[in-house]
């Protein structure tokens, strides 16, 4: 396996997913980063990231792409078995890594991930 190549907009946009709050769509990626890279090597980058198991996404009811922090991820796994919280006044999506989402399956499925997205008000909206 290669060793991961760091560049500045990698590191850019690693940190600021590391320091946000909430998910990130790629613009509000390109917002942040005033010009540093074009909207096609924020894609590369945060396929990159995704690989290297850094960072996860999900995707919004409307169907956005957002990105957040892995937390104890790797890029032979990643564990992303919580919920995503998308507010419907604010769009943010926040990830709930305290909840854990209960479900069955019969035994001849075979999950490889999970993608849990709950709508509704956050509390900084209600």
């Amino acid at each position: 396996m290669a060793k991961p190549r760091n560049t500045i907009a990698k590191t850019e946009i690693l940190n600021l997913i590391e320091q946000s709050d909430k998910a990130l769509s790629h613009s509000e990626i390109q917002q942040h980063l005033s010009g540093l890279c074009d909207r096609v090597t924020i894609y590369r980058v945060l396929d990159r990231l995704y690989e290297e198991g850094l960072i996860h996404k999900t995707s919004t009811i409307e169907g956005v792409v957002k990105y957040a922090a892995c937390i104890k991820c790797t890029p032979e796994k990643h564990y992303h078995s919580h919920l995503h919280f998308n507010c419907e006044s604010c769009h943010k999506v926040i990830c709930l890594v305290d909840v854990k989402p209960i479900f069955k399956l019969s035994e001849d499925y075979i999950v490889r991930e999970m993608n849990f997205m709950l709508s509704g008000i956050c509390p900084e909206c209600a």
